[in-house]
């Protein structure tokens, strides 16, 4: 089976995407658009989300290079195609740099290039030196205005922002490198800026006031991803394709993709965004993996969760203002904003009265390989372990509508259980006993990528959880201090599973006591 595009898998240069006939989806409206927006932008996203892709496609719109456009948006808007000297920097090769003194030649090194195409002074000896000195001499060599292009500002701070050692020097560094891009006002025609975390988190701008965040502007929502019109109309062909190789109809075969790599919001009232990266890759693979953790889950993210003893099962649903998740690091209080920004949560709604958000993780795909990166950090176990291992054998003895056998599995696994020191005070310490093992089902269900919430409201009170499967409702009473009948009569006299009788689906109570000593199941009674 051919496939329909050619995808561009690895491939962030628009040049090459249109040269080569990649599948491209048009964006080149909102392109323009953004450079009439202001002379200073700035564009959060989180990574492998097609910032590069952006960044050069604005270097070869200002390079004025018309004929990659053709057949695009952008050719009913632009009619003069004005050439500009750009100077274009990609920091994501400067990350993971062990020292302040690596830094600096990092960014030298890359602007070594400009250098070849436009001069340098002796004199200039510090990152920001050179880049000044280039803003100038190519404005003087072209007589025109200089476009700066700098792609991934924050990655050389990313890895160390828990490092209060090497942090100061790192970001001293970097402030120095951006310092010219408010001094050379006059000479820059456009500058843009990528990154992950916001642009005054890191305090590298405080010279620049004049840029414009349009991170969360609805007009630009959709400028990096694929909304669901574009993947109905644009990849029509591809899902027909992923359904066939799937036995199913193109109807479930989006379905299937949208449960898994869709669910982004990134402003008020705007369209769900895929994540293009994982969703090409599905498409090329006929295969619906989780290819945005292939690197895993960042270390900067979950030092940080660490730091602010991040509750993970709060992640499904948390109420917040846009200055709570969309501010510096300095006055950071807990570990959203970077959540929020690098991607693992997203906005799901929003209301106009009270000016609130509701973030949530954003799909399948994010969800377990969140937990794939934690599971280590909180349970002192390999993820694949638990994968492969307990979880195998548990899903399959709960298809098979044989609920003893996989407490039993749950139970043998319980026991073995190391746990992290931290996470097991953090836990004990809890105002409900029965947290531990909340927390602990949660990891496990979601590593199975199954739908599973702790705490869940209704009428009688608060379940303590809850498991949709595909033809069952599991409603889950945890007791430690009581016993599983105990645990089972609370389940029946506050009608906890009334709820879920609704829908059409068989519906399990399950009481279960566990032991605090031996952190494992007790005893477990089963109402079908």
């Amino acid at each position: 089976m051919n496939n329909m595009h050619r995808y561009p898998i690895g491939i962030q240069t628009f040049e090459r995407v249109r040269k080569d006939h990649y599948l491209y989806i048009d964006k080149t409206d909102l392109v323009w658009k953004i450079t009439k927006e202001s002379p200073y932008i700035f564009l959060s996203r989180p990574r492998r989300f097609g910032k590069s892709l952006l960044s050069t496609t604005l270097h070869s719109y200002f390079e004025g290079q018309r004929e990659l456009f053709e057949g695009l948006k952008i050719m009913e808007l632009e009619k003069d195609w004005e050439r500009y000297p750009v100077l274009h920097v990609d920091l994501s090769i400067a990350k993971n740099r062990v020292s302040s003194e690596h830094l600096q030649q990092a960014l030298l090194s890359l602007l070594e290039p400009l250098v070849e195409q436009f001069g340098k002074s002796e004199s200039e000896v510090t990152p920001g030196e050179v880049l000044r000195g280039l803003i100038r001499r190519a404005y003087e060599k072209t007589g025109k205005q200089v476009v700066v292009i700098i792609d991934e500002y924050d990655a050389p701070l990313l890895d160390v922002l828990h490092d209060k050692e090497k942090l100061p020097d790192f970001r001293r560094i970097m402030q120095e490198f951006y310092q010219p891009l408010k001094a050379s006002e006059a000479m820059i025609r456009f500058c843009f800026i990528t990154g992950i975390t916001k642009f005054s988190q890191l305090s590298i701008f405080s010279t620049i006031n004049n840029i414009k965040n349009i991170s969360l502007l609805p007009q630009f929502a959709a400028i990096c991803g694929f909304t669901e019109t574009e993947l109905t109309t644009c990849m029509a062909d591809d899902i027909r394709q992923m359904a066939e190789f799937f036995e199913c109809s193109p109807e479930e075969m989006q379905k299937k993709l949208k449960e898994q790599y869709d669910g982004y919001k990134f402003a008020q009232g705007s369209e769900d965004i895929y994540n293009p990266y994982s969703l090409i890759n599905a498409f090329s693979d006929k295969m619906l993996n989780n290819y945005w953790f292939e690197s895993g889950t960042p270390t900067f993210l979950i030092k940080q969760m660490q730091e602010f003893k991040t509750d993970i099962m709060g992640l499904e649903h948390i109420e917040a203002s846009a200055s709570s998740f969309d501010r510096p690091t300095e006055a950071m209080t807990s570990a959203l904003p970077l959540l929020y920004q690098a991607g693992y949560i997203t906005i799901k709604s929003y209301d106009r009265e009270t000016n609130s958000y509701v973030l949530a993780i954003p799909n399948k795909e994010v969800r377990v390989g969140l937990i794939d990166g934690l599971i280590p950090t909180y349970l002192g176990l390999d993820s694949g372990t638990v994968q492969d291992g307990f979880a195998l054998k548990f899903w399959r003895a709960l298809k098979k509508n044989n609920i003893e056998g996989a407490l039993e599995e749950m139970k043998t696994f319980l026991a073995g259980i190391p746990y992290v020191e931290g996470f097991k005070k953090k836990l004990e310490d809890a105002a409900a006993s029965e947290g531990f093992y909340e927390y602990t089902f949660y990891l496990i269900f979601s590593m199975m990528n199954v739908y599973a919430r702790t705490q869940v409201k209704c009428q009688g009170g608060r379940i303590d959880f809850v498991v949709k499967a595909p033809e069952t409702n599991y409603v889950f009473e945890l007791k430690v201090n009581g016993t599983a009948q105990q645990a089972l009569d609370q389940i029946n006299s506050k009608g906890y599973a009334l709820p879920f009788q609704t829908e059409g689906k068989n519906v399990v109570k399950i009481g279960i006591q566990f032991n605090r000593e031996t952190m494992t199941i007790e005893d477990y009674l089963i109402e079908r």
